[in-house]
């Protein structure tokens, strides 16, 4: 599909779910440039369950943003059940703000929901220039290490920063092996997974998604300690929910606000060499790490380069949909009476 009347198609069915102008562009931007990339576990895939979960109740789509400074690089965002991408646009915004006075800008966020890929967010702040953090939680699903069951979710890292290029050097990774929406993808595929990537009840290895109940954390503990500073971040210092006591996604009922939370991190560039200073070399560590030894017919990649070469070949190409998602489409525009054009 391509890109302009897939992104047309999800700001319809966004503004018939009554989101306001500030969530409902987030929102559109956020899913919508995610499958673009090639992320499709977090892209438009999510549009069937982010309508229900607005018009059951469980996201607020006009929130109401409440914005507290204990200190004057820290600020808290009450997000008021916002859309996960609303209240991480808005914490860049605030983020921003609070850097070009004090060099950082931290921004907890409390009360807000799923945020889809942070890449979205991240992406917004190096594209202005600034050095972003991002971090989100999650309903438990990573394998605890030496246990038998998950605790914490799999709670994604997200690093981006400029560089002469107009794409931005961009880290996004879940804490897991792979996101649980990949599990999703091959049930409806009717699909076995890779080997080393699930657990099922019993804490066992599985390949079976119908079994699989959590997910292997990257580099075994490694990954389960990250996962667990994430929840530090967007759990205890939010003062949200954390660990196994945060509702899931899926399972939680759809007028339950599942109160996540979110933290951001922006740095302005130039608070050691100059911002000129910081872009060129990036930009040349960029180039020469393109540069290195490969096997034959590889090319040695950065964190996003793959999600940048996805991103042309789509923008040209169009943006490919499983059966699944295509369902989902056609019920949304026949319940919401939007044109959906690539059955036309």
């Amino acid at each position: 599909m391509h890109y302009d009347k897939l992104y047309s198609f999800v700001e319809e069915v966004l503004a018939k779910c009554q989101l306001d102008d500030y969530s409902l562009n987030s929102v559109a931007i956020g899913l919508c440039e995610t499958s673009l990339r090639g992320v499709d576990s977090h892209g438009v895939r999510l549009l069937h369950h982010y309508a229900n979960s607005a018009i059951s109740g469980r996201k607020n789509p006009k929130p109401n943003f409440k914005v507290n400074n204990s200190y004057p690089s820290i600020a808290h965002l009450n997000a008021d059940d916002a859309f996960g991408h609303a209240a991480g646009m808005k914490a860049i915004d605030i983020g921003i703000e609070i850097a070009d006075k004090q060099g950082i800008g931290v921004v907890a966020v409390s009360d807000s929901s799923h945020p889809g890929a942070m890449a979205s967010m991240a992406l917004k702040a190096a594209r202005q220039g600034y050095i972003a953090f991002a971090f989100t939680h999650a309903d438990a699903l990573i394998k605890s290490h030496n246990g038998k069951r998950p605790y914490f979710g799999t709670n994604p890292v997200c690093f981006a920063a400029p560089r002469e290029e107009i794409d931005p050097y961009c880290l996004d990774m879940a804490t897991s092996i792979v996101p649980w929406n990949r599990v999703l993808i091959h049930k409806s595929g009717n699909t076995l997974l890779d080997d080393a990537i699930a657990i099922d009840a019993e804490g066992n290895v599985t390949n079976d998604p119908y079994k699989a109940v959590g997910l292997l954390p990257v580099g075994s503990y490694k990954g389960y300690g990250l996962a667990s500073m994430i929840d530090v971040l967007c759990g205890v210092y939010t003062g949200m929910a954390f660990g196994r006591n945060i509702p899931a996604m899926y399972k939680a009922k759809m007028n339950e606000q599942r109160k996540l939370g979110q933290f951001y991190m922006i740095l302005k560039v130039d608070g050691v060499v100059s911002s000129e200073s910081f872009i060129c070399q990036l930009q040349e560590m960029t180039n020469e790490v393109r540069l290195e030894p490969a096997y034959d017919g590889e090319k040695v990649l950065l964190p996003g380069d793959k999600e940048i070469i996805e991103s042309k070949e789509r923008m040209k190409n169009g943006i490919p949909l499983d059966d699944d998602t295509v369902i989902k489409f056609i019920e949304l525009s026949e319940r919401l009476d939007v044109n959906l054009e690539f059955l036309n």
